[in-house]
């Protein structure tokens, strides 16, 4: 297959770096719906408020802190498991095995490896229901960044001081374009991955996946 014209930015990439919610499986299978119930399901009986108050906290602490988790710990010093194991409770009967992205993936050159905001495991959960649980050489999880949420930098660098990867021989595949920032800033290669529609231009966004299976087949791997 002809490479595609963003080919030639990625041809030092040594360490391929994958998100995993709505980046390795489709927005369209709404997974992180049911997530989301279950966050707020839990937030109100944690802290005895309304659906509608939870609802509120969350998108407070989406903003202020990165992520519903992130808020929960630093202003209420929750732990953080009994929250990660009752909010990744859900089936994944949504999702399918994708043998062509397993197949993309396998051809990248290098180290392969999944970083989520999520647990570890639950993205092993997500990674063998896609039929991907054999396409990465480590799944890093929140916890492996001490429970700081990307976007935050010091999250990249306890992860990527883990992994022993090289930012700047390294790309970075996102659905949320603000978790694009830090790796750019880094020296990585930055893909902004989602049907529709485009994020607004902004320098850390280098590059857009409609569809993650076809950019990766025009790599030319």
């Amino acid at each position: 297959m002809a490479q595609a014209p963003h080919a030639a930015a990625f041809a030092a990439v040594e360490t391929w770096v994958f998100d995993l919610d709505n980046t390795l499986y489709p927005p369209g299978a709404r997974l992180f719906e049911l997530i989301d119930a279950r966050m707020t399901g839990w937030i109100m009986g944690a802290l005895g408020v309304s659906e509608a108050e939870a609802g509120r906290l969350r998108r407070g602490w989406w903003t202020r802190h990165g992520t519903t988790l992130a808020g929960l710990m630093a202003e209420h010093a929750i732990d953080p498991w009994p929250f990660l194991h009752y909010a990744h409770d859900v089936p994944l009967d949504r999702l399918a095995p994708d043998p062509a992205l397993a197949a993309r993936i396998a051809a990248l050159p290098g180290r392969r490896i999944v970083y989520t905001n999520g647990s570890v495991p639950y993205a092993r959960r997500v990674l063998a229901a896609r039929g991907l649980a054999h396409s990465f050489d480590a799944v890093y999880g929140v916890e492996d960044a001490g429970f700081r949420p990307k976007p935050v930098r010091a999250a990249f660098e306890a992860v990527f001081a883990r992994d022993g990867l090289a930012p700047a021989r390294a790309a970075m595949f996102e659905d949320d374009p603000r978790n694009l920032l830090a790796p750019w800033e880094m020296g990585m290669r930055t893909v902004h991955v989602a049907p529709a529609p485009m994020p607004a231009p902004a320098p850390h966004v280098e590059h857009h996946a409609a569809d993650l299976a076809a950019f990766l087949a025009g790599l030319g791997a």
